[in-house]
């Protein structure tokens, strides 16, 4: 699942997008509110979080510009801006929730997946996503083989996502760590191995049909059939 940050801020927005990656979520930063404007439109995000104070448009704007498009992203507001006038204004604008700075980062995790979670129940998109005897919720982040039920962390999460959505074709290791993890690595770590053996050790051992397939020298495959 894809969300959006918009924070000036460098310290904070690096904070938000590395804290939010580990939570399994894809992150994209921008630091000015016409990119926000124009990475919101291009759609595939689940959430924003958006700050008020930006360097060219504020955050209202950004918010009173998406609404005014049609787009009901849900936005998490985030501002030093305490006094109830102004989160009265800031959700009046279209925010679906404010936060005050500074804020507690597992409080930010919370609101943004009862936003998702809320969003979800209203939309049309699909939240479940399945491959053979395997489902996995986008919302509620529960996974399923059969009629047992698997815990994953994040980043496990994250990866069997990621396969799902690319079923049937052959991911590198080189392409799967930079849309996982979102940094470049050294092409000789193990750690995408490490991650997918994790992950078959749960959802496909004591399974059949075998779900993740290793293709020598290439990389690894999603297969329901």
């Amino acid at each position: 699942m894809r969300v959006l940050v918009v924070e000036d801020d460098a310290k904070i927005r690096e904070f938000l997008i590395d804290g939010l990656r580990r939570e399994g979520y894809e992150v994209v930063g921008v630091e000015r509110g016409v990119e926000a404007a124009h990475a919101a439109r291009a759609g595939g995000f689940v959430a924003v979080v958006l700050d008020l104070m930006l360097p060219d448009i504020d955050g209202l704007s950004v918010v009173e510009r998406l609404r005014a498009a049609g787009d009901d992203t849900p936005i998490l507001i985030l501002s030093a801006k305490r006094s109830v006038d102004d989160r009265v204004r800031g959700l009046r604008s279209g925010g679906d929730d404010y936060l005050t700075k500074p804020f507690s980062f597992a409080e930010l995790v919370v609101r943004l997946q009862a936003l998702i979670r809320r969003s979800a129940r209203g939309g049309t998109g699909a939240t479940v996503l399945q491959a053979a005897d395997l489902r996995l919720n986008l919302v509620t982040r529960e996974v399923w083989r059969g009629e047992r039920r698997i815990e994953l962390q994040p980043k496990e999460f994250a990866l069997l996502e990621y396969l799902i959505k690319n079923r049937d074709v052959v991911l590198s290791k080189t392409t799967i760590i930079e849309d996982i993890w979102g940094y470049d690595f050294d092409p000789q770590t193990n750690i995408v191995d490490v991650l997918v053996s994790r992950l078959r050790s749960k959802v496909d051992k004591g399974f059949e049909p075998k779900l993740i397939h290793t293709i020598r020298g290439v990389g690894y495959v999603l297969k329901a059939d």
